[in-house]
């Protein structure tokens, strides 16, 4: 990346820091939503119309526009958040303030157990919030919140919301429906969803011939792949879910529980070989309570309990023969208490969190990653101190992890972690935030124990039992600027990272299936898939997230906005070379307009180039993505609303390989297509 590119994006959206002091306009879009310090800056929200005119089929497609917040995407239907570079087990999914204790973040072709079309907000936290909910979470906390166990009293029986929508880019039917109500102090929620789609449509070709063969020598035994033009063979996918809640909602608290069962079916893009093509059949059920007593003691505001079981299964299907199986039974529990102010403008949070689980994963030749039992026992303590302009907020939290593995000797970890920040509003103009976070993550599962071949990837995965604790050093300095004639948000952080934690490629072997032994990667062998390391040294992180919005109109004609955004992410290690699967520089700009109930928006987003790959991984070029979007709110009657809308994407049509992908080579994004719906409020 050039130095001329960074340098002027950052003039582009720094320009504000000198700006002359204006009347003060509403909030933007990007708002804290953070119960300790509601002044923070190191979250935002999605709620409202806002989140209905972005729901995708996934989490990570939902979010993929917000800053610094990319889509690791594995065909069609899976689309793992990431953010700031970081995924996995650094990217906390959670679902109404619980982990969802799915698997995706074991794996980058493990869907989330939750879909984003039942979410009435999703939250995405960062700094000392998300020691609340564990650590290591480097990149951030994403918070889906449905609402399944009601926290409030309704003031009519019944009521709810209903909506259905069209993809021409997979020719997708998705339906999702919610009725909600109660009587005094018993309250109800009931919902569901079902989506179909089909093969994903593309703008060229799907396989990128040249940077498989250069990426994987096992594809130099091929005379010619079979590659789809104008779609993604077996990218076809089928979900459906829905859950049951109630509560008993008082002033003196709430009692509730709730049943959410998750099915989904899709597959795995194939590479071109001709194998039997692999898709992957997920079913989860969770139950799920919750407490909440007001002022049970003198020095107690709120006492919360909350409390998850979840039981998960994914099996990797070869035709109609199953591969991979993995298994995941789990317990999740959390008791919080918010205390009443110490001292003046003083709020905090204590509590205990604990997650026990029984996880295995199988393949046809036996035990990928042996049978264990996995313990984490956490306590947690936030705090927010307001003295004049100036917001403190300091925040730690101590784990304990152990992992018993069934014939292998036990691993432990005690990762502790801690955050302090401060949030300086200068003047009604001028806000500036910093932060300092110290975070500790303890090896996953696979990343220790794998051993074998993995269906869906096609590698196999090799761990590493002397993994340490990751440990990382993050920075964050932010500043927003809000005037009449302008708004501003911008970001810088850098990240340092000890033992940080990843999957290399064997640049010496490969793995014959066929014989099930490992070769060298000189030879040609079709039947050879790469072996995938788990490795550690140290690494850094840099980079920024930043959005201007300009008011260029608001009159009886109406509202227009025109809003500049950019993102970088820059990942490195300390001894040379550069982290795998980091986003590119990416830049643009948005005209919306509004007036009354009709609003649109026409955004175009460039994607430079992404040449620090990583070794023995290959470059994505760079492309523009050109979106539209419309939707028209009709006039409430009979006490519903229709809220109607449509979108235009990738209207270029370009080939867009996506460079935090494990399947960029195979799969690209989606191509030019048309999406509309209906969603009905009453």
């Amino acid at each position: 990346m050039k130095f001329t590119k960074i340098t002027a994006c950052f003039l582009l959206f720094s320009s504000p820091l000198f700006a002359e002091e204006m009347e003060q306009l509403d909030d933007m879009n990007v708002k804290s939503v953070m119960p300790i310090s509601t002044e923070t800056e190191n979250a935002l929200l999605l709620t409202g119309d806002e989140l209905r005119n972005k729901i995708a089929t996934t989490l990570g497609e939902t979010l993929q526009n917000e800053g610094g917040v990319s889509n690791q995407s594995f065909g069609s239907g899976v689309g793992i958040p990431v953010i700031r570079g970081q995924s996995g087990s650094r990217v906390k999914v959670m679902q109404n303030s619980l982990g969802n204790n799915d698997l995706s973040s074991l794996s980058p072709d493990h869907a989330t157990g939750v879909d984003p079309i039942i979410a009435e907000r999703i939250e995405v936290l960062r700094g000392a919030e998300t020691l609340r909910y564990g650590s290591g979470a480097i990149g951030g906390i994403v918070n889906v919140i449905d609402n399944r166990i009601p926290e409030k009293q309704f003031d009519n029986i019944i009521g709810g919301a209903g909506e259905h929508r069209y993809d021409s880019a997979t020719d997708e039917n998705s339906s999702a429906l919610k009725l909600e109500g109660g009587k005094g102090n018993f309250a109800y929620h009931v919902d569901g969803f079902y989506r179909d789609a089909g093969n994903t449509s593309v703008g060229g070709t799907s396989i990128d011939e040249t940077a498989v063969r250069q990426q994987d020598p096992s594809f130099n035994g091929i005379d010619k792949l079979q590659n789809a033009v104008g779609f993604i063979e077996n990218t076809q996918s089928r979900a459906r879910g829905g859950s049951v809640g109630f509560s008993m909602v008082g002033d003196e608290g709430l009692i509730g529980a709730a049943i959410n069962q998750n099915e989904k079916n899709y597959g795995i893009p194939v590479d071109g070989k001709g194998d039997t093509p692999v898709h992957v059949d997920m079913r989860q059920t969770k139950y799920d309570f919750k407490s909440q007593l007001n002022n049970p003691f003198a020095f107690i505001e709120k006492a919360k309990l909350k409390f998850g079981y979840t039981d998960y299964q994914h099996t990797e299907f070869e035709g109609n023969v199953a591969g991979t199986t993995f298994l995941n039974q789990s317990y999740e529990s959390r008791f919080e208490l918010e205390h009443a102010p110490i001292i003046k403008n003083n709020k905090g949070v204590l509590g205990f969190q604990s997650t026990n689980s029984t996880f295995q994963a199988l393949g046809a030749e036996g035990s990928i990653v042996p049978k264990s039992d996995i313990n984490t026992y956490g306590i947690f303590n936030v705090e927010s101190l307001k003295v004049g302009d100036v917001t403190y907020e300091i925040g730690g939290r101590a784990e304990s992890t152990k992992i018993n593995p069934e014939g292998l000797n036990d691993v432990s970890y005690i990762p502790l972690s801690g955050s302090a920040s401060a949030l300086w509003q200068i003047n009604h103009a001028h806000q500036v935030s910093l932060a300092f976070t110290h975070s500790q993550r303890a090896p996953q599962i696979q990343e220790l124990f794998s051993d074998g071949f993995h269906d869906a990837t096609h590698s196999y995965e090799l761990g590493n039992a002397n993994l340490k604790k990751e440990l990382s050093n993050n920075l964050d300095l932010g500043y927003r600027f809000d005037a009449a004639w302008m708004q501003a948000d911008i970001n810088l952080f850098h990240n340092w990272v000890s033992d940080y934690i990843y999957q290399q490629r064997d640049s010496a072997q490969l793995f014959d299936a066929e014989n099930e032994t490992f070769v060298a990667n000189d030879i040609d062998c079709v039947g050879c898939f790469p072996l995938l390391h788990s490795q550690q040294q140290a690494a850094i992180f840099k980079g920024f997230d930043a959005k201007t919005v300009f008011p260029l109109l608001n009159n009886k004609f109406g509202a227009v906005d025109l809003t500049l955004f950019g993102d970088y992410t820059r990942g490195t290690f300390e001894k040379g070379g550069n982290v795998p699967r980091m986003p590119p520089l990416r830049y643009g700009a948005q005209i919306s307009y509004e007036k009354n109930d009709w609003s649109s928006n026409v955004r175009l987003t460039r994607g430079e180039a992404q040449t620090y790959a990583g070794e023995n991984e290959t470059t994505t070029p760079a492309y523009l993505l050109l979106n539209v979007g419309t939707q028209y709110k009709i006039a409430s009657f009979s006490n519903s609303e229709i809220l109607l809308f449509a979108k235009g994407k990738n209207l270029l049509d370009e080939n867009i390989r996506s460079s935090v992908s494990y399947l960029r080579n195979f799969a690209p994004e989606a191509g030019r297509s048309a999406e509309v719906g209906i969603r009905v409020s009453y």
